[in-house]
């Protein structure tokens, strides 16, 4: 009998998004142009963030935080998904996977606590605005942050330390573009019992916290907004929520669909939902907080100015 802690597998072979070979170069190209739109806008957006003192409050603290998160996160496997495209064998040492399984999941529960973190930042500053600075102190922002990531943090560790545990045998071929949970398990030759209680108890937290306190803080939100007599109040009040609203939508809408496809069964509509989720969310967001944002807008117009001052002297 193996020993629970001895892997034979020193690597894995990861199938990729699709085994047509008239679809790789196309593929790479697409998905290159999306990792160059993804570190762009938000390496932007951290940086504009970061050099505008009138940007230092706390949504803008929040979303500096995101943008760092899906910066980190899509770099995490776009590279080496680029170079499995181009590339005739697939390969990834186990560590290799095992990091970026630590990797991807802890940058995943951090984003889901920081869109948390923005829900409540949205729903003092429209409930309770008198009390705003002092409830959403640079203390409290700090803390909360931390906090999202300490449960990232955690949650990837719980993961990752279950799967370390099992053993690999023969079957080394993981059908995915990146190292995620469910494909893994498929492949062990000892009992994934203990990772599916962890999966169920960990994601059941990663999902109720988060989806518990951001529908009971817009719930606030509406009832506050429906009171506001003025139409221009309102629209002025909805507007400070529909970046959050759309981020929050393509975030867990995204997820909620990779997931119901992998448990029907269907592994490729899986693979090919889940694009969605790891490539296009990270993609998009910068672009809809920009956008549709004024300060930010203002504050790159005032960015490209003083460039071009410095240029001219």
């Amino acid at each position: 009998m193996l020993a629970g802690n001895v892997s034979l597998v020193t690597e894995f072979v990861l199938a990729g998004l699709t085994d047509r070979p008239e679809l790789q170069l196309p593929l790479f190209y697409l998905f290159l142009m999306i990792y160059i739109v993804t570190v762009v806008g938000n390496f932007g957006l951290v940086t504009l963030i970061g050099l505008n003192p009138h940007l230092h409050t706390p949504m803008y603290y929040f979303l500096f935080n995101l943008s760092f998160i899906d910066l980190c996160y899509s770099s995490v496997f776009s590279p080496k998904m680029l170079m499995n495209f181009v590339s005739e064998k697939n390969a990834i040492s186990y560590v290799g996977c095992m990091t970026q399984l630590f990797l991807f999941l802890f940058f995943v529960i951090s984003e889901c606590y920081m869109l948390t973190s923005m829900a409540y930042d949205r729903y003092v500053a429209i409930c309770n605005p008198l009390l705003y600075k002092v409830t959403m102190s640079p203390q409290v922002c700090s803390v909360i942050s931390i906090a999202a990531y300490v449960m990232g943090f955690a949650g990837a560790s719980a993961h990752t330390g279950c799967m370390l545990r099992l053993t690999f045998c023969n079957a080394n071929v993981i059908n995915h573009y990146l190292c995620d949970i469910l494909p893994l398990l498929q492949l062990s030759c000892t009992s994934t019992y203990v990772n599916e209680v962890v999966v169920l108890i960990v994601v059941g937290i990663n999902i109720t916290v988060p989806s518990f306190t951001i529908l009971i803080s817009y719930v606030f939100i509406l009832a506050n907004i429906l009171n506001i007599k003025s139409t221009q109040g309102r629209s002025k009040a909805f507007s400070t929520c529909s970046s959050h609203i759309m981020a929050i939508s393509l975030y867990f809408g995204s997820a909620a669909f990779m997931y119901l496809k992998y448990s029907s069964g269907s592994v490729e509509q899986g693979k090919i939902s889940s694009v969605f989720y790891t490539n296009v969310g990270p993609m998009l967001n910068p672009l809809i907080y920009s956008l549709r944002n004024k300060d930010v807008k203002v504050a790159l117009k005032k960015s490209l100015i003083k460039f071009q001052r410095k240029d001219r002297f």
